[in-house]
C-alpha cells in the first residue's frame, strides 16, 4: 500500500512484485514448447527454464526428470547436465539427454 500525501489515505500499490512464482514440471518437449509459447509473453526469456507471462509473473517450466538428472550418483553425468541446463533459457531435452550421455543422440 502507498500513502497518498495529500489526502494521507491509503491507497492501493498496483505495482507488481515478485512474491510469487509458478513451477510447472513437463513429461516431454511438446508439452515444454506448449507451456512456454502460451505464457512467455517476453521474448527476452530468462535461463534455465525461467519465463515471464504478460502479468509479470514468474514461471519456470522444466521437465520432470531434471532433478533426478542433475542428482545422477555419476558426477561427472550430474555435472554435465548442470552445465547445459546453465546454458538454456527453455528447456531443450535432447540437449539434456546428450548431456547425461556425452554424445549427440540420434534423431527420430
Amino acid at each position: 500500500m502507498l500513502t497518498n500525501p495529500r489526502h494521507r489515505k491509503y491507497v492501493p500499490d498496483s505495482r507488481h512484485k515478485e512474491t510469487i512464482s509458478f513451477f510447472v514440471t513437463c513429461e516431454s518437449q511438446a508439452e515444454v514448447d506448449r507451456l512456454w509459447d502460451a505464457l512467455s509473453a517476453y521474448r527476452e526469456a530468462k535461463q534455465r527454464g525461467w519465463l515471464k507471462d504478460r502479468y509479470g509473473v514468474s514461471w519456470q517450466i522444466i521437465l520432470a526428470a531434471l532433478p533426478e538428472l542433475m542428482n545422477d550418483p555419476d558426477p561427472q553425468k550430474a555435472k554435465r547436465v548442470m552445465d547445459a541446463m546453465l546454458q538454456m533459457k527453455k528447456i531443450d531435452i535432447r540437449a539434456l539427454q546428450e548431456a547425461v550421455y556425452g554424445q549427440k543422440q540420434p534423431t527420430e
